[in-house]
């Protein structure tokens, strides 16, 4: 068996954060049914562009692989008791809404532990289901900015910059993953579940790590760093080569040692101004303009070489096409592909997470309501009457004109991705 073949999550997410964190437990085998409001076309990752047809994306294709999809809409109460249902057979519920949505909807542990006493509630929101800002939605972009990742980022003398990817949506997500995996594990044992309050903003503050403590402890306030140098290894940044980048780091000082060799300067190894880390940091303004002119010198290639051979931290610069290319991204079996009815072979990046020696089998993402049947006919035992009588009362959303099956594929709600304060709540 995968390692979390035996795990049931009901997934109530969206977008980027919440998908992120479960696709992970679902590369490891857990069953993910992701319920998706029919009202609000499903989850708004379907309808992302620039790669984007109908209610297919290669966004949503990315954090959505291994998962199941239902259409079910949980403000209707034949909806909700569908829900509850699941709830009954489930391990956990895990959300990325708005702060005070998941209380507002009903699916904290307070709401649900008479269905089930060993469920875990896991809610990723932007601001926590406490505090001053729970109500505010959370995005990536503004938590970026709100924790002072962006003050920290980018050079000197420009403006406040955003990391490239969305490292606090990425970073939250494996927070949930993290505290829904160990509340799992308490609930096992105890046989009682709990709330899991997981927050953007608690990880973003989370991951200021030293400079926080720094600050805290010492009044040390960071600054934004030239070529993205280390706040106080020297040198440790990104130096410019003949025909590109290359970061060179010296994280002890036997790698200075050897790059002063490198680099055709052995005496500056015992130079006072740069022979300790105190002392090439209090004289970087001389060591720096120093080292960037040698390197100037040659092309990257010919300084990766030397460099490599001396064991001294480094690599290149690449662009995102060239570290799909790397040697070492194929040898470490990080790209994956999967069959998709529209995109054919889709070709993503794998789960960095690895237990064992066996590697995740994969599965393309679901379109939406395409485990309809899996979920209500095998999991929950449903006749065809059960069926048609919650079809008809609205449980899987609305009708076509004539038709009488549930919504599948995006064959019968609305497209386009609009939130409402359940499913399609904005929260993180």
């Amino acid at each position: 068996m995968r390692p979390l073949e035996d795990v049931r999550i009901i997934a109530v997410e969206q977008y980027g954060a919440g998908p992120f964190g479960s696709v992970h437990l679902a590369d490891l085998g857990a069953e993910v049914i992701k319920i998706e409001d029919p009202r609000a076309g499903g989850d708004v990752g379907r309808y992302v562009p620039p790669y984007a047809e109908g209610e297919d994306s290669l966004f949503f294709e990315t954090f959505n692989r291994n998962k199941r999809s239902l259409s079910l809409d949980l403000s209707s109460p034949e909806g909700r008791a569908v829900f509850e249902d699941l709830v009954k057979v489930s391990d956990a519920v895990y959300s990325n809404l708005r702060g005070d949505v998941p209380a507002k909807i009903g699916i904290t542990y307070d709401d649900l532990k008479h269905l089930n006493p060993a469920i875990v509630c896991c809610s990723l929101t932007g601001f926590g289901m406490t505090g001053p800002r729970s109500k505010e939605p959370g995005y990536d972009y503004v938590l970026q900015g709100l924790a002072g990742w962006m003050d920290l980022t980018g050079d000197p003398e420009g403006p406040p910059t955003k990391s490239g990817l969305s490292m606090v949506d990425y970073s939250g997500g494996f927070v949930a993953a993290i505290s829904l995996l160990a509340g799992l594990h308490a609930a096992r044992r105890d046989g009682v579940g709990m709330d899991c309050d997981v927050s953007l903003y608690d990880t973003a503050i989370g991951l200021l790590t030293y400079p926080a403590v720094w600050h805290l402890n010492a009044g040390f306030v960071p600054e934004r760093t030239r070529h993205s140098a280390h706040p106080s290894l020297v040198p440790f940044q990104a130096f410019e080569a003949a025909d590109g980048w290359l970061v060179v780091g010296c994280a002890k000082e036997k790698f200075w040692q050897r790059l002063a060799v490198v680099i055709g300067h052995p005496e500056w190894a015992g130079d006072p101004r740069f022979a300790t880390f105190a002392d090439r940091r209090r004289n970087k303004d001389v060591l720096l303009p120093l080292l960037e002119e040698i390197f100037r010198r040659r092309t990257v290639d010919e300084w990766l070489k030397p460099l490599y051979a001396a064991s001294i931290p480094c690599g290149p610069i690449n662009d995102v096409p060239a570290a799909m290319k790397e040697e070492h991204t194929l040898a470490r079996d990080l790209l994956v592909e999967t069959e998709h009815p529209h995109w054919g072979t889709v070709r993503q990046v794998a789960s960095p997470v690895r237990v064992g020696a066996d590697r995740p089998a994969y599965r393309r993402a679901p379109r939406r309501n395409e485990d309809f049947g899996h979920v209500v006919r095998d999991l929950l035992g449903y006749d065809d009457t059960r069926i048609s009588t919650l079809t008809d009362a609205g449980a899987f959303g609305p009708l076509p004109d004539g038709d009488t099956t549930p919504a599948s594929g995006g064959g019968a709600a609305a497209s386009g991705g609009g939130a409402s304060e359940g499913v399609g709540a904005v929260g993180s």
